[in-house]
This record gives C-alpha cells, sequence and structure tokens, in this order.
C-alpha cells in the first residue's frame, strides 16, 4: 500500500531537481489499469499525446491547464476530471503533481456502449 501524499511529494522534489522540471511513478500496473503521480514545476509541460480510452487526472498540489483541447481547462489542488477522448497536453500553473488513472484497455462491447452513451 502506498502513502499518495508521501508519493506526490517525492516526485515534485524529484521534478525540482530534473533539468526538465518534471517526474513521473508508475505505482499501479493491474492488467489494463495504470495509477500514476505526475509532478512538474511552474511552467513546465508535457506536449500533445493521445489519450488511452479511458482516464482521469486529479490534482493532489497545485494548478494545471489543460491544453491543446477545444476547450483548455484549468484544474486546481482536489479536483478530479474526465480527461478527454482527443489529444491534449498539461501544463502547470505553479508546482503540481497530480494522479492519472487511465485504462490502456477496452473490450469492444465496452466502447460501444461509451461511444452511444456519448451520442445520447
Amino acid at each position: 500500500m502506498d502513502d499518495l501524499n508521501a508519493l506526490a511529494r517525492r516526485q515534485l522534489d524529484g521534478a525540482r531537481s530534473d533539468p526538465h522540471g518534471r517526474s513521473a511513478y508508475l505505482f499501479v500496473h493491474d492488467g489494463p489499469l495504470r495509477q500514476t503521480v505526475i509532478a512538474l514545476t511552474a511552467g513546465t509541460a508535457l506536449d500533445e499525446h493521445n489519450t488511452p480510452p479511458s482516464a482521469s487526472l486529479q490534482v493532489l498540489f497545485g494548478r494545471v491547464r489543460l491544453t491543446e483541447t477545444r476547450e483548455e481547462q484549468e484544474l486546481t489542488a482536489g479536483q478530479v476530471m474526465a480527461l478527454p477522448r482527443e489529444r491534449h497536453g498539461l501544463k502547470a500553473i505553479e508546482d503540481s503533481a497530480v494522479l492519472l488513472t487511465a485504462v490502456t484497455e477496452v473490450s469492444e462491447e465496452e466502447r460501444a456502449g461509451t461511444e452511444a452513451a456519448a451520442r445520447g
């Protein structure tokens, strides 16, 4: 069992000492489920990248902005959101640590149900 706050603080310390201003630690890898603590120093960004089939982002410390989407969104400590199913980036407005929860595979049945629900 991991202490999420301790993991976030360690990653933030790592990001502060990293020349690129970022650090990440995958601490749950169970089948298609992944949970990663990502830390970024203020002004540091993760470039635009693809989204896994299903993912959420929770801000543990700091403030971040989801970028390269139709509508950029800013999140602060304690906020959580499902990530959009489109390419996006992430920028730290201040020193930040986030919890990324991702499911890397979904069945065709689950995918069809999700797409149908999105259409209304």
